[in-house]
């Protein structure tokens, strides 16, 4: 099979679907034309022999024909325009009479089964058409006339199928082209799309496929493949700057335990000196480790690819757990716990999953509240949806960084309070997690007044 072009398959398609109608229509006119053609040579040979049926006389003996001199002068004696013959045999089939334009020739008597039959024969080469019928006298059969008309009429139905049959593919021909022509107009959104496709590479991102005018089908593809090269430019661009930024964050506790342990090796130092370096050393591994933990399941989660096992959880019990996690932070900052549970609450989640998003958000609460501040934790129920609210009194979020929080790596206020650390990315584990168990999130806060944290469980 040879290898079409999209274009000349659509094409072919149009040709196929037309050659099939038109070959319908063809054979429609044809079919009709030589039917009334046929029809019209058979109703002037029964006008004809009805005619001659009229003028014919017996004589007083039922014996001979008798000819009558008005079948002779009408229109038999001319030979050129739509010729009939006429021809009278008695009842013994011979000849009594015939028509002046048959000259010598004789039409042929055939056996009475073809009576009142139309029969295709010809004379001296001519085709001809006729017919025959017994003649009556009283009921008594005294002779048979024989009506025959040529067939030239019929030469125009013949001329119409050659005509037909060579038009035909010449027609074909120009459908083609045509529905070409046409395809290659409608396509023309394909051909972008391909132009377009060839010249996106890796780094270049930014190229978008024109949209058409028609907002068709071809629109809704190329806007949706702009839509998609939209989220792949996005997620080049979040993957370049997790790296970007992963690379520097591990870069510095190395750059730190690096320089400590250089300062440690230049001279003797006593026991407690070298004591607090490893030490600090240690603390900074720990630091390093609970980044790398939280990289890995951060790129888990940007791929998607956790299998959560859904099972029922106790919300009430997952906040005390986590709640006594965090403890021993409570006490060395003085805050008060209030938590207000006015029943028992249910949900179907991933366990290890939603442990994860109310660890990061208590202990971010807990990390960014003054001493002696209040925390207060509630579960509530809105018509068909589960509410759990967080409310901190701590240093809180500037307006112009709440729609940062999100983006791995960012910490907000770092240069006004450097002795809290972090890395930034628990807000960005927690919004992946909540996205990916159907839950919203919604944070609200004002600058040194407090955060408040409202997680809905959508059922």
């Amino acid at each position: 099979m040879f290898p079409f072009s999209f274009k000349n398959r659509i094409a072919f398609n149009y040709l196929v679907s037309g050659s099939f109608l038109i070959a319908i229509v063809f054979l429609f006119i044809y079919s009709i034309v030589r039917y009334s053609v046929n029809q019209h040579i058979n109703d002037e040979i029964k006008d004809e022999l009805y005619k001659h049926l009229d003028d014919v006389k017996i004589d007083i003996n039922n014996t001979y024909l008798i000819q009558v001199d008005q079948w002779r002068a009408r229109e038999h004696n001319s030979i050129k325009v739509n010729p009939v013959f006429v021809e009278f045999y008695d009842n013994n089939k011979q000849v009594i009479d015939k028509s002046p334009n048959l000259n010598n020739s004789n039409l042929k008597l055939l056996n009475e089964s073809f009576n009142d039959q139309f029969i295709n024969s010809s004379l001296n080469g001519v085709p001809l058409r006729q017919t025959q019928k017994e003649i009556l006298n009283k009921n008594e059969k005294v002779g048979y006339i024989v009506i025959a008309m040529s067939l030239e009429d019929f030469e125009i139905v013949e001329i119409l199928k050659d005509i037909l049959l060579i038009s035909f593919p010449i027609i074909l021909i120009v459908l083609f082209l045509i529905a070409r022509f046409f395809a290659g107009k409608s396509i023309k959104p394909v051909s972008a799309i391909i132009k377009t496709s060839k010249e996106i590479t890796k780094d270049n991102l930014k190229t978008r496929i024109p949209l058409p005018q028609n907002k068709d089908e071809l629109y809704i593809l190329s806007e949706d493949i702009n839509n998609l090269l939209d989220r792949i430019e996005n997620a080049v661009e979040r993957e370049k700057q997790f790296t970007s930024d992963a690379s520097h964050e591990l870069r510095t506790p190395l750059a730190v335990i690096k320089g400590t342990m250089e300062v440690l090796i230049r001279k003797p130092r006593n026991q407690s000196e070298y004591e607090s370096k490893i030490n600090f050393c240690i603390s900074e591994v720990d630091r390093l480790n609970h980044m790398v933990d939280q990289l890995l399941l951060l790129a888990r989660f940007e791929n998607q690819k956790q299998n959560l096992k859904v099972e029922k959880i106790y919300l009430n019990a997952l906040v005390l757990d986590i709640l006594s996690r965090f403890s021993h932070d409570i006490k060395e900052k003085d805050i008060s716990i209030k938590t207000k549970f006015k029943e028992n609450f249910y949900t179907k989640s991933d366990s290890y999953s939603l442990d994860i998003i109310f660890s990061n958000l208590i202990s971010n609460a807990i990390k960014y509240s003054t001493k002696k501040s209040n925390l207060e934790i509630l579960l509530l129920k809105e018509n068909n949806t589960i509410n759990c609210v967080i409310n901190d009194s701590g240093i809180g979020i500037d307006e112009t960084d709440l729609d940062k929080i999100y983006n791995s790596f960012y910490r907000a206020n770092t240069t006004s309070h450097p002795e809290i650390k972090g890395t930034g990315i628990g807000l960005s584990i927690v919004k992946r997690l909540c996205d990916l168990l159907n839950i919203k999130i919604a944070i609200s806060s004002k600058k040194n007044i407090g955060t408040s944290i409202i997680l809905t469980f959508i059922k």
